[in-house]
């Protein structure tokens, strides 16, 4: 199983730790492009009108100013980088250690930064979303779907692909052929904090059970005792499953 989940907008920092070693990070074959966006968001964000062109408030200068130290930056952990409602509700400290062996396999974070990472890998902290048009690059998205269309299908290999991420992020990866009838995206009606909260639920849920479901209809089963789910058949070929979720 292969849970993908949004970054947050935001991050914890520290003050002292090792910096980056791109090499180290999961999906060797993306370093390349990880350094070609680096380079560009660090020009981007010594320019003037910087915050505009991240689509960031000017307020935030300290953290535009980050995007320029990212290769001495002190890191930390992806599982401790990214905070905010989703994560509070994932608790990945939390977990027991059966549990976190779990979420380090099946958990993958995809970033408009590092293309898709997982809990353990060490990043500097940043401010760059998907959805900006980077100069030097492009829209990000775009940037980024044939790389991770190089790599994230072995990672799933024969196991569902449990989508949690905003729409922005999505547009990334779209899993394709085979894999796309396996893949189920957990939508959750109601406010944005609600629905972050929920997928954080539901993320922690499926690292927390040993079972590994092959089936969407799998799936369900496997959530119910904790949720109120509906499952949606995709409505046409190559487009997700739909999960609606609700705490029970």
């Amino acid at each position: 199983m292969l849970i993908l989940l949004p970054p947050s907008e935001s991050k914890a920092t520290r003050s002292r730790g090792a910096p980056l070693r791109a090499e180290r990070l999961s999906f060797e074959t993306l370093t390349a492009p990880r350094g070609q966006v680096a380079r560009a968001l660090a020009g981007a964000s010594a320019r003037p009108d910087a915050a505009a062109v991240l689509g960031v408030s000017s307020a935030l200068g300290e953290e535009i100013s980050r995007n320029t130290r990212l290769a001495t930056a002190p890191t930390l952990p992806a599982g401790e980088l990214y905070t905010g409602v989703l994560y509070d509700a994932l608790d990945l400290p939390g977990l027991d250690a059966e549990s976190g062996r779990r979420a380090r396999r099946r958990l993958l974070v995809v970033s408009a930064l590092y293309g898709a990472v997982r809990p353990a890998d060490r990043l500097a902290p940043y401010r760059l979303s998907m959805g900006v048009n980077l100069p030097g690059v492009g829209p990000l998205g775009s940037f980024w779907r044939p790389h991770l269309e190089a790599v994230l299908p072995a990672a799933a290999g024969r196991g569902l692909v449990v989508d949690c991420r905003s729409s922005t992020y999505a547009a990334a990866w779209v899993p394709q052929g085979p894999l796309a009838e396996r893949w189920v995206t957990v939508r959750v009606p109601g406010a944005t904090h609600m629905a972050k909260h929920t997928r954080g639920l539901v993320a922690r849920a499926l690292t927390e059970e040993a079972a590994d479901p092959r089936r969407p209809a799998a799936l369900v089963e496997l959530l119910r005792p904790s949720f109120e789910v509906m499952l949606h058949e995709p409505a046409r070929p190559g487009r997700p499953w739909v999960l609606d979720v609700l705490p029970a």
